[in-house]
């Protein structure tokens, strides 16, 4: 591989790691608020803190999806410059060309999202009929 080729697909790994770190810190705080919100329920024994979970778990799912879907866009076209001439290499971060099967929603209810948060749907469930 050339120079240019190496340059620019560093520059799109560093995206890619970018939107991989912001899917796991989404995690961390979706975690974080959930338990403080279950602290907070458990203290008070005030169901409502529980309640405020169900519109954060969804949240922090739809944004997660959103850098699950941008990542695997990215990763499409780390493998389209991959196999570019070097002639051929513009620098281009461009991911419209890998929109298809790389959408918001197909990263909402990607495999790597579901157990998370399903898990966390139903531990708030859990809780909130533990705490009645």
């Amino acid at each position: 591989m050339d120079n240019h080729k190496i340059k620019h697909l560093e520059f799109i790994q560093n995206v890619i790691s970018r939107m991989n770190s912001n899917s796991f810190l989404i995690k961390g705080w979706s975690i974080t608020l959930i338990s403080a919100l279950f602290a907070l329920a458990a203290k008070d024994a005030n169901i409502n803190y529980v309640l405020v979970a169900y519109i954060v778990i969804p949240v922090f799912w739809v944004i997660d999806g959103f850098f699950i879907s941008t990542e695997r866009k990215f990763r499409d076209l780390y493998k389209t410059v991959a196999v570019k001439q070097e002639s051929n290499i513009d620098f281009s971060m461009d991911t419209t060309q890998h929109e298809e099967g790389n959408s918001w929603i197909c990263g909402v209810f990607s495999w790597t999202l579901i157990p998370f948060y399903l898990i966390s749907i139903s531990s708030t469930l859990i809780i909130m009929f533990l705490i009645r």
